[in-house]
């Protein structure tokens, strides 16, 4: 029966609503919230949240191991992204900054180093006939770049950022997803300044990775339902930075940040049910464009 103007409604009548604003808490249909268990992705409230090593997860996973009613054996505990949970989430993190330390300690001692693993495109310059360079064959360069700085303050903002973003981002992701995303990003850094940078010019650092980390932070907190204001405000200070400062490889950075978007979509977003398959596949097609940008330059040098 129609409900006639000016009557008070009752709490059926409500629902639909209320349906259009936040979730309820699957326990508690009486209270609203924007969090979900990170295992079971259902919404939770305050009081049925259980603090985990990632996120939080409801009362039923915390029991059962899943949440889907299977014995805690059935399942390991995944990430948002369907990584394992580690013991250690910051472990990557750690050895990523190590290398680049290790590097950056080794360049300093002998500085002759520096020239086998920067990025650049050919040399010597023209007229004379380049020997050494990615378009002369040493693609090691797209990787050995991304661990290479010369300057303190360099390493010391990389390294700073790399800290700040990739432990939250490995704890979320998985370490084997992680690692995807950090050389994925800083491949495609790296590719796009081979593109479009001077070929006589050398690049080194590992700020293509850390803008891919930056993409993947943003992707990962508006899937989270988090404030982004703080990493939008730190992401374009940094992009100032990157055009208003010379001698900065702007293509380095923005060819981190799009694939560090592309790739953390992926991995956050992807169904269940084709969760590997969308992840790794979205990590392959974008070193298929890697290569293809690389054979593209090359051809154009030779």
């Amino acid at each position: 029966m129609d409900q006639a103007p000016g009557s008070p409604q009752g709490p059926e009548e409500q629902r639909p609503q209320d349906a259009q604003s936040l979730p309820v808490c699957y326990r508690h249909p009486d209270r609203e919230t924007g969090v979900r268990c990170t295992r079971c992705e259902r919404p939770i409230c305050p009081e049925c949240m259980v603090s985990a090593s990632v996120g939080f997860q409801c009362p039923e996973c915390v029991r059962g191991g899943s949440g889907t009613g299977h014995a805690p054996t059935a399942a390991q505990p995944r990430t948002i992204a369907g990584g394992t949970v580690a013991a250690d989430p910051r472990l990557l993190t750690k050895i990523l900054i190590g290398i680049n330390v290790a590097v950056f300690i080794a360049v300093q001692v002998r500085p002759s180093l520096l020239d086998h693993l920067v990025l650049v495109g050919e040399l010597p310059p023209t007229p004379y006939k380049a020997t050494s360079g990615v378009a002369e064959g040493e693609w090691y360069r797209l990787v050995t770049a991304m661990f290479a700085h010369q300057a303190v303050w360099h390493i010391g903002f990389n390294m700073l950022s790399l800290w700040w973003l990739g432990g939250p981002l490995e704890a979320a992701l998985g370490r084997v997803r992680y690692l995807a995303l950090y050389f994925v990003s800083g491949l495609a850094g790296s590719a796009l300044t081979y593109l479009l940078a001077s070929p006589f010019e050398s690049s080194l650092g590992a700020s293509g990775a850390i803008f891919g980390l930056f993409g993947a932070t943003a992707v990962l907190m508006r899937r989270l339902r988090y404030d982004m204001r703080p990493i939008i405000a730190l992401l374009v200070i940094n992009l100032i930075f990157t055009f208003g400062w010379g001698n900065i490889a702007w293509q380095a950075h923005i060819g981190g940040l799009v694939a560090g978007v592309i790739t953390g979509y992926a991995m956050v977003h992807a169904p269940r049910e084709r969760r590997a398959l969308i992840q790794y596949g979205t990590c392959a097609v974008v070193l298929v464009i890697v290569v293809v940008l690389t054979l593209i330059r090359t051809a154009q040098l030779s």
